[in-house]
């Protein structure tokens, strides 16, 4: 009986929707809502929506937030975003609510609104950066006027519940937490003021709760060995094997083959691994102080493509990386004594969209590294990264005893050609 208990106590304790991300501890969508001011029947707030994920963003077609009121609170109005369904207003018998669900569920409008819809980091589809790619593009951000609520900070019920689609499953939202009041300063930086009242709800992000199989694979080759290690079979489930598309098929001809489906499934090339995206990771050169790497990106769903991608390996050597060429990279030290992790991200404007599968569906630089003499070495597959994050899902990376290998020639001191050559033409002078 006791086994049994410890048995069920283990799985609790390392259930696989617990999301901690060793990469990025600290990681999470933190939802701010500041009440601003009181109306008659109820409450205006802005809500803002932080992205503190450090290499995870929110792609097209966006977030979608949803919760449940604790009454029966309705949406007058709204700005910088909209319900997506009105719900029974029926009741109402002069102006009519924006939306009158006991669940509503809020989506941010599309670039381009009127500007009077308009509200402070609003209005881009639903994409949020990540943290450590774009700051500034990590916040979004609506106004929203509540009825039939509390009309104090005593009588004010919280939402419940919350949902986030990012814009799949995988987050999970907590509850609802009372903070201090977020303190504001005036345009001229000489005034502060302050919300009447405010609350969090913070957001983590699982990726066994958003995919039941990897979304990307890593491939290896190096210079010191022919051999090719692809990624793994079907390393990204072959539920889509039926449906997928050869390279060299006819179909990809077809009009509105790139449209991307409401449900966002994938039409991904036929292909042994089944995967979205694939990484490889080549050894291209050795110098005496320094090694070069080529890393490409290809995309294999011909319904999708990426912006704003990032790409995050963890490697010792990155704590020494010389020269990026055609990515931008910045180190993430989630831990202050250990530097072995950084994000790839791709240039603004030049190959920060990666493209649908096809001719121009990859990225690709190449990266400089100086080498640590004390712990550099080719052998057993040093050269290659420990762990690879594709938009922040981690990649499925091939068994480490199918890395491409250091010929056993190069683990002995050869002896220089010019040498034995030397030798021989004394060895000759001698006998002459």
């Amino acid at each position: 009986m006791k086994f049994i208990f410890l048995a069920v106590l283990y799985v609790m304790m390392v259930s696989p929707t617990e999301a901690y991300d060793p990469l990025d501890p600290s990681g999470n969508i933190t939802i701010k809502w500041d009440v601003m001011s009181w109306t008659p029947d109820g409450y205006v707030a802005a809500v803002t929506m932080n992205n503190f994920q450090m290499y995870r963003g929110i792609m097209n077609p966006g977030w979608t937030l949803g919760w449940n009121w604790a009454k029966k609170e309705v949406i007058w109005t709204m700005i910088g975003a909209q319900a997506t369904e009105q719900g029974d207003c029926s009741k109402f018998k002069g102006g009519v609510p924006h939306c009158c669900k006991r669940n509503p569920t809020v989506v941010d409008l599309l670039p381009g609104v009127p500007y009077n819809q308009q509200y402070t980091n609003c209005c881009k589809g639903g994409v949020l950066g990540s943290w450590a790619q774009d700051p500034s593009g990590s916040v979004s951000a609506f106004q929203v006027s509540v009825g039939l609520a509390g009309t104090s900070n005593k009588t004010v019920k919280l939402p419940k519940n919350f949902t986030l689609l990012g814009p799949g499953p995988g987050y999970t939202c907590g509850p609802a937490k009372i903070v201090p009041s977020t303190v504001f300063l005036t345009s001229d930086r000489r005034r502060k003021t302050q919300a009447l009242m405010t609350w969090n709800v913070t957001c983590t992000y699982s990726q066994f709760l958003a995919y039941k199989n990897p979304s990307c694979c890593v491939s290896f080759s190096s210079f010191y060995n022919e051999t090719i290690t692809p990624c793994p079979s079907c390393a990204c489930g072959c539920q889509s094997k039926k449906n997928c598309i050869k390279s060299n098929s006819k179909l990809l001809h077809r009009a509105g083959l790139n449209t991307p489906k409401k449900d966002n499934s994938p039409l991904l090339q036929c292909t042994h691994h089944m995967c979205p995206i694939r990484v490889h990771w080549h050894v291209k050169l050795n110098y005496k102080d320094y090694w070069r790497v080529k890393i490409a990106i290809t995309n294999f769903n011909y319904r999708m493509n990426y912006s704003q991608w990032t790409l995050v390996a963890q490697h010792p050597n990155l704590n020494n990386v010389t020269q990026v060429f055609s990515f931008d990279y910045k180190p993430l030290v989630a831990y202050e004594s250990i530097n072995d992790t950084g994000m790839f991200y791709g240039m603004k404007f030049y190959n920060d969209l990666l493209m649908e599968a096809g001719p121009l569906g990859n990225v690709q630089s190449e990266v400089l590294l100086r080498k640590d003499q004390d712990t550099f070495t080719f052998k057993q597959g040093w050269a290659f990264p420990r762990k690879v994050y594709f938009n922040g899902d981690e990649c499925m990376l091939p068994p480490p005893d199918t890395y491409p290998f250091l010929p056993s020639s190069a683990y002995a001191n050869p002896i220089a050609t010019s040498t034995v050559a030397a030798f021989l033409f004394l060895l000759l002078l001698s006998i002459w």
